[in-house]
C-alpha cells in the first residue's frame, strides 16, 4: 500500500513519508531532530562535514569496528586516528584519547559496536556517535554532537535497500546537512555548498516507519535470546554485558574460533564474524596506524557471532543454547 501511494503521487525522494519517518524516528529515539540520508556512511560523512571537520584535520576511532567508520573520514579529507580498543567490551578505550591527539586532533568517533552502548569521553573535541548497530540502545538527551545510524538491512530496524540517520540537537546544524543531503542546494537549482547526493527513497522511508512500531520488542527479543545463551554457557568470553544491549549482534572470543565454529555448523548452528580484520590490519587502513592496537586485532582474532535475531523460535533458541553450552572456552 504504501509504495502504492507513493506511486500514485509521483514524488519519490524528500517526500511526506522521509518528512514523517524524520520525526518518528527522532521521537523513538527521543532526540529533537533526525535528519534521514542514504546510508550510515553517508550519516557519518555529513555528520564531520556539518561539524566542521575537514582536509587535514584527524579524527579519534576505535582500531576495531566496520571500515565505513573510518572511510566516511577519509571521505572529507581528514586523517583517521587509530585507537585501541577495550579487552572486555572491545569498545574505544577512553584512556588512550589523550595521547593519541596532536594539536590537528578535531573529533572523536565512538562506536557502540554490536549494539552494547560505549561511554562517551569528557573532552573538549566534538563527539560523533556511530549506532549503527545501536537502534535504542542510547538514553537520551546526549551529550554528543551528533548520533550517526544505519538502515542497512541487516540492522536492528533494517531497509529493503539501504539508508541512514542524523540524530542532532541543533536546528541550524540540521538545516545545513538537508542542504548538504541534496547537491547543497538552498532551492531548486541554487547550490550553496559543494556536496553530492545523500537523499533517502521514499520507498525506504515508507517501509522504516513500518518496521519501527515493532522495534522495542524486537530488540527485547534479541535481549532475551542472549540471555539464554548466556546463562547456558557461562564459561564463554562473552562481551561485557550492559543493560541497555540490543544485541545486534550477540559475540564471544574464542582462541579455537576456526575449530569451534566448524563444530558448531556440524551441529547445525551457523556463525560468523564481525570482524576479521582490526582497521589497522586493513590494506587500504594500515597507513593510518600510528601505535600497536594488540586488543582490537585479539577481537578480530577471536570473536564469534551467533544467531541472535527475533524471527527465531525458542526451539532453535535452544538448540543454539544446548550447543553452545558444549564448546570449551
Amino acid at each position: 500500500m504504501a509504495a502504492q501511494r507513493i506511486a500514485a503521487n509521483g514524488i519519490f525522494l524528500l517526500g511526506a513519508e522521509t518528512a514523517a519517518f524524520e520525526r518518528e524516528f527522532a521521537h523513538w529515539i527521543g532526540m529533537p531532530d533526525a535528519v534521514a540520508v542514504s546510508s550510515g556512511a553517508a550519516a557519518l560523512q555529513l555528520a564531520l562535514v556539518g561539524l566542521g571537520v575537514g582536509p587535514g584535520d584527524e579524527v579519534i576511532l576505535p582500531a576495531f569496528t566496520a571500515v565505513p567508520t573510518a572511510s566516511a573520514v577519509c571521505a572529507v579529507g581528514a586523517v583517521p586516528v587509530l585507537v585501541d580498543v577495550e579487552r572486555a567490551t572491545g569498545l574505544l578505550d577512553l584512556g588512550l584519547i589523550e595521547s593519541a591527539r596532536t594539536d590537528r586532533t578535531k573529533a572523536v568517533i565512538v562506536v557502540h559496536l554490536y549494539g552494547r552502548p560505549a561511554e562517551l569521553p569528557h573532552t573538549d573535541l566534538l563527539v560523533i556517535e556511530d549506532a549503527a548497530q545501536a537502534h535504542g540502545a542510547l538514553v537520551a538527551p546526549r551529550s554528543s554532537d551528533a548520533v550517526a545510524y544505519s538502515f542497512y538491512p541487516t540492522k536492528n530496524l533494517g531497509g529493503i535497500g539501504d539508508g541512514g540517520v542524523v540524530a542532532i540537537d541543533n536546528e541550524m546544524l540540521g538545516a545545513y546537512l538537508r542542504r548538504l543531503r541534496v547537491h547543497g542546494m538552498t532551492e531548486m537549482y541554487a547550490h550553496a555548498h559543494v556536496s553530492q547526493n545523500f537523499r533517502m527513497s521514499e520507498v525506504e522511508a515508507a517501509w522504516l516507519r513500518l518496521l519501527l512500531s515493532s522495534l522495542h520488542d524486537d530488540n527485547n527479543r534479541r535481549r532475551d535470546i542472549a540471555g539464554r545463551y548466556r546463562e547456558a554457557a557461562p564459561h564463554l568470553a562473552w562481551q561485557q554485558s550492559h543493560p541497555d544491549h540490543v544485541f545486534h549482534q550477540c559475540v564471544f572470543r574464542s582462541l579455537r574460533r576456526d575449530d569451534v565454529r566448524t563444530d558448531l555448523a556440524a551441529a547445525g548452528v551457523a556463525t560468523g564474524v564481525h570482524y576479521p580484520f582490526a582497521v589497522t590490519q586493513q590494506v587500504a587502513y594500515k597507513q593510518f596506524a600510528r601505535t600497536a592496537c594488540p586488543q582490537a586485532e585479539a577481537w578480530a582474532a577471536e570473536c564469534i557471532s551467533v544467531p541472535c535475531f527475533p524471527e527465531l523460535t525458542d526451539v532453535e533458541v535452544d538448540q543454539v543454547a544446548s550447543e553452545l553450552a558444549k564448546v570449551a572456552p
